[in-house]
């Protein structure tokens, strides 16, 4: 497993070491010991979640409140999807940027973003499968969006007309939207690294 950070402080990708034989394939896609070594702390695991979407569906930006804040670590089991990390924390060096990763069944590649990151994901294809671990569990009192059409974001989906829910479709855009601040997130981490304390 190689971990390689990505272009926003807090996020990374994950590429799997494949082995196959005539059974078929094994691989490790997830090691909390791996990401504790990058993160500076053991990951919470307090939720796993799976998604379908139909191609062109795109879900997103989503966020949490910090603290506590949402960490995700995020595979696509079927098909494919272009994953968004987009830097939501108010006063951060690369705040507004986002960047794309494409997950799939192929190269089974992962993405891991800490709290303060927003995440959305746009499905290539049928059926896209998402699976991905959460920190927290849902609070919907503490959960945000930003729309992810928003021009200041600028994000480039590869949809032609994408799919949005109607949650999504109403969301904020970043200018009115209530987002983490870049300190307090840098807080929550260094609690995090020192047993939550």
């Amino acid at each position: 497993m190689k971990i390689h950070p990505l272009g926003i402080e807090g996020a990374w990708e994950v590429v799997p070491r494949q082995h196959d034989d005539p059974r078929g394939r094994f691989l490790e896609w997830f090691r909390a010991d791996r990401l504790a070594e990058l993160v500076g702390h053991r990951p919470v695991l307090a939720q796993a979640n799976l998604s379908i979407s139909t191609r062109g569906v795109v879900r997103g930006i989503h966020y949490a409140d910090v603290p506590p804040g949402q960490a995700k670590y995020v595979t696509c089991t079927r098909g494919a999807v272009l994953d968004v990390v987009v830097d939501l924390r108010r006063g951060s060096p690369s705040f507004g940027e986002w960047e794309g990763i494409r997950l799939d069944d192929t190269d089974r590649r992962a993405v891991y973003l800490s709290e303060g990151l927003g995440h959305g994901v746009c499905a290539l294809t049928e059926d896209a499968t998402l699976l991905y671990l959460c920190s927290t569990v849902y609070q919907p009192a503490v959960e945000h969006i930003v729309h992810p059409l928003d021009p200041d974001l600028a994000i480039r989906w590869p949809a032609a007309t994408p799919i949005l829910s109607e949650r999504d479709a109403t969301a904020p855009p970043l200018a009115a939207a209530r987002l983490p601040d870049y300190q307090t997130c840098q807080a929550r981490y260094r609690a995090l690294r020192d047993g939550g304390r």
